[in-house]
């Protein structure tokens, strides 16, 4: 597989991505991906000192970082980072939350999903979920060689990047058992879920609208609205779920981590979540400021307790 790595240098502006060879990122799709369509489109990468995203993303990957293997406990999370389904806050929800997870032993797998907004997808919507669910079957197909029990493989999301994982969660496949490529037999279930300040539903008063918009379009019908509202598409099956979200948070409601938690424990799902009085949005790992920064604490315990 030809492999990726973000460059190392630093910039206050724009540019096009150029991607040397690195062993621990893999692509997703070994010739062109589902859904993908050729355009004048190219990788953008944005490197300012406060952010560092990625945007219109042409060749999705992840990134494979493992603890040293006398300290992995065998549990492997794919991090979806979020930015309103138009970029990907890399650094910030991704390479910064593999460290904390690596520091504890947890296996943690950057991934680099292509966005819905981009002239390179044929149907924008199925992007992102078609990357979402290719990742984890990579992810459990390399779990021997990579110290992870084919178990004990998560997904955890912020905001957008919530979305995405919410929905792997709840609109996940069992892997066609005819399929050609080895890779497509193997399910695409995560074995439990990381939500942080998710978007959840597509209903208006509810979502991020931006997140919305870019999803499923301008005016998208009411069966896409109903059908992307991953709080109406909980069942038993799906997997035990952690949330954690600020009472202030002024982009993406509370409502959404609380109708996604009622919905669970309507359906018998073990969840436990997480509100704090502040924090706003995008908080990260919230070092410093005060309790915020224990739900990666608390993430981690309840991890290695699955």
């Amino acid at each position: 597989m030809l492999r990726y790595l973000l460059p190392s240098l630093l910039f206050t502006f724009s540019c096009v991505a150029s991607i040397p060879n690195d062993p621990n990122v893999l692509r997703l799709w070994d010739g062109p991906a589902p859904n993908h369509q050729e355009s004048e489109q190219e990788e953008v990468i944005t490197d300012r000192p406060s952010s560092f995203a990625i945007s219109q993303v042409q060749i999705p990957t992840i990134e494979v970082r493992l603890p040293a293997r006398r300290s992995a406990t065998g549990h492997a999370v794919v991090i979806c980072p979020g930015g309103g389904y138009a970029r990907l806050s890399y650094n910030w929800e991704g390479v910064d939350i593999a460290s904390a997870l690596n520091a504890k032993g947890i296996a943690a797998i950057i991934l680099k999903s292509r966005l819905p907004d981009d002239d390179s997808n044929i149907e924008p919507r199925l992007s992102p979920l078609l990357d979402a669910k290719r990742a984890m079957r990579l992810v459990r197909q390399n779990a021997e060689d990579w110290s992870i029990d084919p178990a004990k493989i998560g997904v955890m999301g912020f905001s957008a990047g919530g979305h995405l994982a919410s929905t792997l969660g709840t609109q996940f496949d069992m892997g066609d058992p005819q399929a050609e490529d080895m890779t497509d037999r193997i399910s695409s279930r995560p074995d439990f879920m990381i939500l942080m300040y998710p978007v959840i539903s597509m209903r208006e008063g509810i979502t991020h609208a931006g997140s919305r918009k870019n999803l499923l379009g301008e005016n998208p019908s009411e069966e896409l609205v109903e059908q992307y509202s991953n709080e109406l598409q909980i069942t038993e099956n799906t997997p035990p779920t952690f949330l954690v979200h600020s009472s202030d948070d002024g982009a993406v409601p509370v409502a959404n981590s609380i109708l996604f938690y009622q919905s669970l424990l309507d359906h018998s799902v073990e969840a436990e979540m997480h509100l704090y009085p502040y924090g706003g949005h995008g908080f990260g790992l919230a070092l410093g400021r005060g309790r915020l920064e224990e739900w990666s604490d608390l993430c981690i315990q309840w991890i290695k307790a699955h």
